[in-house]
């Protein structure tokens, strides 16, 4: 079965960082694309990040480009973001997802059929 786990969400400082994970079981992360959104209360779904397979490029969203950066540890079947100089407009529930996309649109949530369940990231003072 299928299953993405996320974590490492929590409440930070505007400025601060934190690093998630998101843990793949059922199949091996490193054989699948894997990316990154979040949402808002009251937003649309957003395309944070995304690693392909094709030598494992990676893409950004305009809003992250710069703070936030993917990777991969394959040998912990775990894909990361590290989140930099975070934002209280970057408060959202962070979500991980697989799926078939075509790179150049990743970031069309509905190309992705297995979606984690999520993890709070709240940047306040």
């Amino acid at each position: 079965q299928v299953q993405l786990v996320e974590s490492g969400g929590g409440l930070v400082q505007p400025g601060e960082s934190l690093r998630l994970s998101c843990t793949a079981s059922g199949f091996t992360l490193a054989y699948s694309p894997i990316a990154w959104f979040r949402q808002a209360p009251g937003k649309e779904r957003e395309g944070l990040s995304y690693i392909s397979i094709t030598e494992g490029r990676t893409y950004y969203g305009d809003s992250v480009k710069g703070r936030f950066t993917i990777s991969r540890d394959n040998a912990k079947n775990t894909v990361f973001l590290q989140t930099n100089s975070l934002k209280p407009e970057d408060t959202a529930v962070y979500y991980c997802a697989t799926g078939r996309p075509v790179d150049s649109r990743w970031y069309r949530a509905y190309e992705y059929d297995a979606w984690g369940q999520g993890t709070q990231v709240t940047v306040s003072s």
